[in-house]
This record gives C-alpha cells, structure tokens and sequence, in this order.
C-alpha cells in the first residue's frame, strides 16, 4: 500500500513527531511505501492567492476554484501545490497527523486542504462523497488532544468528538471521496506520565499494523438524496460516527 502522511507539528521532539516515527515505522516494517509531507519543515505556504497559478483564466478577479479548474486542464499550477496534489494521487491512504487547535487543524494544514484539493480533480462537476475523485482511497485522522475523554463523550463540556471532527472527516476528507477510518485520537497528553505516553505509541503501531480491518465511517450514498438535496422519502437518516447527520454506521473494509 501507498501511504501519504501529511505532518503538522513545528518542534520534531513533540509527541506528534513520536506518532509520526512510530506510523512511519510501523507500515514500512509492514512492507507499505510511505511518503511523509511534512509542512514546518517543507515551510508550506497555507495562503492561497494569485501565486498559486502560472496563467490564469480570469486576469481582473481571483475566482479560485476555477482557477485551479483551468489550472489542472494546463497543468499550470505553482510547483508546490503540484508536488502536493501528485502525492496525493499516487496514494491509496492518507494520514493527516497533528495537534487539534480550536476544534480544528493547524493553519497549515487547513492551507494545504485549501490549495490542494483542487476543483475538477477532488470534487466538482463529477461529483463529491462517494461521487469524488478520491473514490477508492482511505483517509484516517490520527490527533493529540489537551483534554480528557469523558469531556468530548455525551454531554461533556467540549461537545462530541464526532461533532468537533465533522467539518475534517465529512466536510473534507469524505466530501472528496475518500472512506474515512475511524480515528486515533491521544488525550490529555501534556498531563501524562512517560509510560502512558508509550502505550499510546503501542497503539498507534497496532492501529496501524491491522489498518486494513477499518472499521470506516460509511455514509449515504449521493444517489440517496433528491433533487432537493434532502433524503429521498424512506431512506432513513445515519449516522457518521455519533453525528446524526447525512452518514451511516461504521463498516468493515
């Protein structure tokens, strides 16, 4: 297998770095090929703008996504974003690894996602969810957290995890075509002692060692909604995870 890990952590001795290692490790031991974009390092630009093309279709306003349609059909993106989107192509898993910061990803990483799902690649025209250009691939978030379990379960103080995950693993990562991998998620990991820390990275490599198991968040297919954009009459709503919205109960590869 072809596994794309995409980093974002600025300091290599963080315990995402340990994650990184151990992933790393893990599945070229397994006989997979690993490719690892590391954007500190990499000093990724997460703003898009104008740059981001060699020639443009529209020289007077910025109309992005269809830039990078036109972008794609000439092959006239800047060079960094290119590199990007060719792994991403060539991989059959992507792993995103990095620290949740305000419910979210780190600004770099949001800034790949900007730059580099590209419209009429990823999604477009042809489609999105199970319709996309990433159909057939996998995608799975592996993220520390600063919190305790029981504060992102029912009725914690920080909502669900599912929910606070929603806008990455649906609105992202599934809304492009790939199956998402239920997560793998570190807690309160500054608050932790030297052993526990260990275990974590035990059970990262033995996530990772059986990945081909899944389970995947599975969703409705597209072709389940009608023109209106809303379930068709007597497709009952799923679930993504405990997200009661547009998805559906995890499933076996």
């Amino acid at each position: 297998m072809k596994v794309l890990i995409v980093y974002a952590h600025s300091q290599p001795t963080s315990f995402n770095g340990a994650l990184l290692r151990t992933a790393v490790e893990t599945l070229e031991a397994q006989g997979h090929e690993v490719r690892v974009s590391d954007l500190y390092a990499m000093k990724f630009n997460p703003v898009a703008s104008d740059a981001d093309f060699k020639e443009r279709r529209f020289e007077r306003h910025l109309q992005y996504d269809r830039e990078q349609k036109h972008a794609l059909e000439h092959r006239s993106f800047s060079e960094d974003i290119q590199a990007e989107i060719d792994k991403v192509l060539w991989c059959d898993l992507l792993i995103l690894q990095f620290p949740l910061w305000w419910y979210s990803v780190p600004a770099i990483m949001k800034g790949w996602f900007d730059r580099v799902f590209v419209n009429g690649l990823m999604y477009g025209q042809f489609g999105r969810f199970d319709k996309g250009g990433m159909k057939g691939k996998r995608a799975m978030v592996s993220t520390t957290t600063g919190c305790f379990p029981g504060m992102v379960e029912e009725g914690g103080i920080m909502g669900h995890l599912d929910a606070i995950l929603w806008h990455l693993q649906y609105g992202t990562l599934a809304y492009v075509g790939f199956d998402v991998l239920e997560p793998f998620v570190t807690w309160s990991v500054r608050y932790e002692d030297d052993d526990a820390r260990a275990l974590y990275l035990l059970g990262l490599a033995e996530r990772l060692r059986r990945i081909d198991e899944g389970p995947l968040k599975a969703m409705h297919p597209v072709d389940d909604f009608g023109k209106d954009w809303k379930l068709k009459p007597g497709i009952a709503p799923r679930t993504f995870g405990h997200q009661k919205l547009p998805g559906a109960e995890p499933r076996p590869v």
